[in-house]
């Protein structure tokens, strides 16, 4: 294992950059999108709540076969390579050709496209570090990630505000050609493609069972439920602020709306890795908590002043909420497909749950925010927080095993870092 793991050095250092720059054209700009659709382009909320519907529905249709693909191809470079340049098509589609059905179709694609990212980086570095070194190395890949956040948000809002709201596609494109030039970079051989399936460490070959009996473990639905609760209520709560911002008269929304992306993500960059390294030696459940927890207080608090500043620092609670479970899911969904072989088919499963639950957050978000007003809307989203809090606490066990052997952990982690 120790020389597997030497000759990966290369691989991780890839894989640390292509969270980096994968971070740039999935994470860090997306939000723009409802700034450009609002500000540049004049759609009301319902507009763009629909067109995030329909984009959100296409990506909930791709995660499980994206899984599952990801689970049986040796080829994961080539899936985050294809992806990329999906991305590249669609974001310079949305500025060329501004209309309805071009835009909900190039959003669409754009979907399809991030469902084969989530995955595919996790299996790589499943197959990179083994099962000992995971907690870590997802902790790291969610640092990384929050980082390149932070740096692509910045550059969006600057790029939005003297260049042009189209500016930000062009740079997404851009992006993605790092993305994909990273991608090579990490050497196929390195990545063990038992392990990257949901194998164990201590296996010879991967054993892969029926689906049905990987969904027959009852943890791993109500986790599902779970998933779709806690995304119902936050996947709306950005786009909400984004079209605040867009209404506001003087400032610059780009700008702000960049504040809002970098305030959270500076607190996702350090949470990722305190959060990776907690979790290797504590349970998975008291962690996962917090995100619950910070989730419906951030609602009520969007309701308390429209004022710019006091919406970007309530993004402090993003960072916390969306930080935790960021790390925290990929390692509950590792722990429950432990042998099973498709450690990537439940986290297409999971994705799918969790946009389905996303989808349904932006078109209930806009219609209650048309009808009724932000704070109407904002307090629908802190609700169904406040029940996704209970069904997790009253409902979730603890998925983390006692039995995992440690005597690797720390050369583990070493090389991850």
């Amino acid at each position: 294992m120790v020389t597997r793991l030497a000759s990966g050095r290369q691989s991780l250092l890839a894989l640390d950059w292509l969270n980096v720059f994968l971070a740039d054209i999935q994470g860090g700009v997306g939000p723009f999108l409802v700034v450009y659709l609002t500000s540049s382009l004049h759609w009301n909320p319902a507009e763009v709540g629909l067109v995030m519907t329909i984009s959100g529905l296409a990506g909930v249709i791709a995660q499980t076969p994206a899984g599952a693909l990801i689970d049986r191809v040796r080829q994961k470079r080539s899936l985050i390579v294809m992806a990329a340049v999906l991305i590249a098509i669609s974001s310079i589609a949305t500025i060329a050709i501004p209309t309805f059905s071009v835009i909900a179709a190039a959003q669409s694609l754009t979907a399809i496209a991030g469902a084969f990212f989530g995955p595919t980086i996790a299996a790589i570095s499943l197959g990179l570090v083994g099962r000992q070194g995971m907690d870590r190395r997802i902790g790291r890949n969610q640092t990384l990630s929050s980082a390149g956040n932070v740096v692509a948000a910045l550059l969006a809002g600057l790029i939005g505000h003297f260049v042009g709201q189209a500016g930000i596609f062009c740079f997404i494109a851009l992006m993605s050609l790092a993305v994909i030039f990273c991608a090579l970079k990490i050497r196929k051989h390195d990545i063990d493609y038992r392990l990257s399936r949901g194998g164990d460490d201590s296996d010879r070959q991967v054993h892969v069972s029926k689906v049905t009996n990987m969904w027959s473990d009852r943890r791993l639905l109500i986790f599902a439920i779970c998933a779709v609760l806690f995304h119902f209520a936050n996947a709306a709560m950005l786009p909400l602020v984004g079209e605040m911002l867009a209404h506001h008269k003087g400032g610059s929304p780009a700008l702000f709306m960049s504040a809002c992306i970098i305030t959270a993500q500076l607190v996702m960059v350090p949470l990722g890795i305190l959060v990776g390294q907690r979790a290797s030696r504590s349970q998975r459940k008291p962690i996962f908590l917090l995100a619950f927890l910070a989730l419906p207080i951030r609602g009520v608090l969007y309701t308390l002043s429209d004022n710019s500043f006091f919406l970007v620092s309530v993004q402090l609670l993003d960072g916390i909420g969306a930080g935790i479970f960021g790390v925290m899911q990929l390692l509950v969904i590792a722990d429950l497909t432990k042998g099973t072989g498709h450690f990537n088919l439940a986290q297409g499963a999971i994705g799918a749950a969790v946009g389905i639950g996303a989808s349904l957050s932006n078109y209930l978000a806009g219609y209650v925010a048309k009808e009724a007003g932000y704070n109407a809307s904002f307090l629908s989203m802190a609700a169904i927080a406040a029940s996704a809090l209970a069904f997790f606490w009253f409902f979730m066990p603890e998925t983390k095993s006692t039995s995992h052997a440690e005597s690797s952990q720390s050369e583990l982690s070493t090389l991850g870092e």
